[in-house]
């Protein structure tokens, strides 16, 4: 049976978040070029990255949103039936991204001071603007040796490992902060209590036909599911597996 898989955040936080550790897998992906639109995949997730990166000061939240997993975890020291080996390592591993992240630069500094992407940038957003007549430099890039533009790539992403380390901690232990329990959806719809959690993960047959419309924030959500083929919500109960993770 195949299975539908959904996450939805919570708070425009974790959206953010989830947003880019989309972007970061989409160039992580496409950096070795193994297809010939590669490019445009890997600069069109890179310069999505920076335009957030204008928008918001990730580098403070993160760091904050760390040192609030330290506090937690730092709880369960010494409390009976703990594994406080495998606890202790995890303290570590959070010390270890913590640091990353406080001796880095501004998350994209790389990115924005490097004079190729700087170049192609702004043409780039232009509706077809890779053509080889808006941008020459791109163009003569593109027929560079293939060695030399997976280094390139990789140094780009490089650039962006701190704050790639940091998030996938963060979301991890978000992701596995709460089981799945099954629930049932009566006539497509449900609803209830969220207690300041973060995401929704949902797992269901894709035999249904349907997809989740989710609404709420971080104390109260409701879904919805929407048939695929008539845009129409569903009016039959519908079995799902849903964690509530903080």
């Amino acid at each position: 049976m195949i299975t539908q898989r959904y996450e939805h955040p919570l708070n425009e936080k974790t959206r953010t978040y989830l947003r880019i550790e989309s972007l970061i897998r989409q160039a992580q992906h496409c950096a070795t070029f193994s297809d010939t639109q590669h490019y445009q995949v890997l600069f069109r997730s890179l310069f999505d990255l920076l335009d957030i990166f204008d928008q918001i000061q990730l580098k403070p939240e993160l760091l904050k949103d760390l040192d609030k997993l330290k506090l937690t975890y730092r709880h369960w020291l010494n409390v009976p039936g703990v594994d406080q080996k495998r606890l202790q390592g995890l303290l570590n591993e959070i010390a270890l991204v913590h640091t990353e992240v406080l001796k880095a630069q501004r998350f994209g500094t790389k990115l924005k001071e490097d004079n190729f992407l700087s170049s192609i940038r702004q043409r780039f957003n232009l509706p077809g603007g890779a053509c080889c007549f808006d941008l020459p430099a791109l163009h003569y890039w593109l027929h560079q040796p293939l060695e030399k533009r997976m280094s390139h790539a990789q140094q780009w992403l490089t650039s962006l490992a701190p704050l790639n380390h940091a998030l996938q901690q963060w979301l991890n232990l978000t992701r596995n902060s709460a089981q799945f329990t099954p629930k049932i959806a009566r006539n497509g719809f449900y609803q209830s209590d969220a207690d300041e959690a973060n995401i929704l993960r949902l797992h269901f047959a894709h035999d249904y036909g349907v997809y989740p419309m989710v609404s709420g924030h971080k104390n109260r959500f409701a879904i919805k599911f929407i048939h695929f083929d008539s845009g129409q919500a569903s009016t039959q109960d519908i079995e799902f597996e849903l964690a509530i993770c903080s």
